[in-house]
């Protein structure tokens, strides 16, 4: 959807200023909210889609004005209530008030470091031939979706090189609403930087973006 996480490009936001030796946690609390959104995710009931469209969908003014991690526990909150885990009476009051969905699986934590070390592969088995090829140009479609897309407002509409093949993999278009994982080609696109940004662009920039087949079209 186009929601305030897709910032690529917009302007009237200031400057960029990366945290000098910035550490992985600023409170306790973050290093909690990581690990209850893996443990629930790891309960097998939504995929890494729902749970990225859960955070996007956001408000805006709750999006912009939330740190990192509060987004994050605002999407689980909403993945729990989604799911017949937990009420939203139920996190006001602290205690459970009626029975719950049974989790599909449970994450020891025993078992972290290897789960997190197998991660989630997305490459699937595919039949047919991709509609494109390396050096092939295409043109990005121009959309505006209700759902969750991964194809930036930025790159929309906008002409490229293919540049790497990725094989077949989970379409987030589709698996984030529970309609299939639908598995696309994946590409890897390369735009001049004055495609996106206009004449006063660095002619000498290159922006490159994973791109599904269905975003493609040949120009």
């Amino acid at each position: 959807m186009n929601g305030a996480q897709d910032l690529g490009g917009q302007m009237g936001f200031g400057p960029i200023n990366p945290e000098t030796d910035e550490p992985l946690f600023h409170g306790e609390w973050e290093k909690r909210a990581l690990a209850i959104t893996l443990a629930a995710g790891a309960m097998g009931h939504w995929s890494i889609d729902e749970s990225r469209h859960a955070r996007e969908n956001l408000h805006p003014v709750d999006y912009l004005s939330s740190s990192y991690y509060e987004i994050w526990t605002k999407g689980l909150e909403k993945l729990l209530e989604r799911h017949g885990f937990v009420s939203a009476a139920e996190r006001n009051a602290g205690v459970p008030l009626t029975p719950s969905t049974t989790p599909r699986r449970v994450l020891a934590a025993d078992s972290v470091p290897a789960v997190l070390a197998r991660g989630g592969p997305t490459k699937r088995d595919m039949t047919g031939q991709p509609r494109f090829r390396v050096g092939d140009t295409v043109r990005t479609i121009v959309i505006s979706p209700s759902g969750h897309t991964r194809l930036p407002r930025y790159a929309r509409g906008k002409t490229g090189v293919i540049e790497l093949m990725h094989g077949a993999h989970v379409f987030p278009d589709t698996n984030a609403h529970g309609k299939g994982e639908q598995p696309h080609w994946l590409y890897t696109v390369a735009f001049e930087a004055r495609e996106l940004w206009g004449r006063d662009a660095d002619p000498n920039s290159v922006v490159s973006i994973d791109a599904w087949e269905g975003y493609l079209e040949p120009s």
